[in-house]
């Protein structure tokens, strides 16, 4: 069963996913295909990775299967692709954000799977209020009472992939805008070099003139004159930026492919040589 899990772990990776879509022929995808799905000779690979993710659904809800079902629901679903902007495994101090989502406000989903446990769990939350003031715990039905033992007291929400593969309205925890670790460092090291230049040009008309080595640093250090809520939502504004998507291409993207396509920024090519593999019968 491991052994098992590991392939499905590594199916839903844009390594794989891109190298079965520029060669049809990848290991790991033959592997998978021949493992899960009955009769595929006559399927196109569209209907072939649906199926593998519907066994996923009911046996193996890894990671990857959670993150979709954030983006199909709450991008997709609540929000619009035009107005709101997902991030993934952004580095916040020591941890990385699983999912990010910013329309008005932003909010970071820390996912535990039913796969996952609560190790980390006080660290992570630390690390993410440093840069971000809405957090929210994403988890199973299986682990929401020791989710809400922990939580219960604190500004972190908790959302629950039920068994239907929905979103609780039942079992949830709103987060609260908590302020309060706020922190220049982590937040400008969220930006890239050209996101945190538009705001010091924005709020201060010019960038540091020094030397290459130092600056980084004077960047920084002119953004931490920024009052701290006003460079905080200044950064939003930036972040919200990325991931821009063709909403046409996008949308002949199937439910299971949804983040994987969303994370990756196709180029016009890629989408061309996605819309071929996806039409495509298996070993065609």
């Amino acid at each position: 069963m491991t052994e098992n899990n590991l392939i499905l772990n590594r199916l839903f990776t844009q390594n794989v996913f891109f190298n079965m879509v520029n060669t049809n022929s990848n290991t790991t995808y033959g592997t998978v295909i021949q493992r899960f799905v009955n009769d595929p000779e006559d399927k196109d690979n569209s209907t072939l990775i649906s199926e593998v993710y519907k066994f996923m659904s009911k046996s193996y809800r890894n990671e990857y299967f959670y993150q979709n079902t954030l983006l199909n629901k709450l991008l997709l679903g609540k929000h619009s692709i035009n107005t709101t902007t997902a991030l993934t495994q952004i580095p916040i101090s020591k941890s990385k954000a699983d999912f990010i989502l910013i329309n008005g406000k932003a909010v970071v989903y820390e996912i535990k799977t039913e796969l996952d446990t609560f190790e980390r769990l006080d660290s992570q939350l630390r690390d993410y209020f440093k840069a971000f003031n809405h957090v929210c715990v994403v988890t199973s039905e299986s682990h929401y009472d020791r989710a809400i033992s922990i939580l219960k007291d604190t500004p972190v929400g908790i959302y629950v992939l039920t068994s239907q593969n929905t979103i609780s309205k039942k079992l949830r925890k709103e987060p609260t805008e908590d302020n309060s670790h706020l922190d220049y460092t982590a937040i400008f090291k969220v930006l890239h070099k050209r996101e945190y230049e538009n705001i010091l040009l924005q709020y201060f008309n010019e960038l540091p003139i020094t030397s290459q080595a130092f600056y980084y640093g004077e960047c920084l250090k002119q953004f931490t004159q920024i009052p701290k809520l006003k460079a905080y939502e200044m950064a939003l504004k930036q972040l919200k930026r990325r991931n821009r998507i063709a909403i046409s291409e996008f949308d002949k993207i199937p439910y299971a492919l949804k983040s994987l396509v969303y994370f990756s920024s196709p180029s016009k090519s890629d989408w061309q040589a996605i819309d071929v593999f996806l039409n495509q019968r298996y070993g065609g």
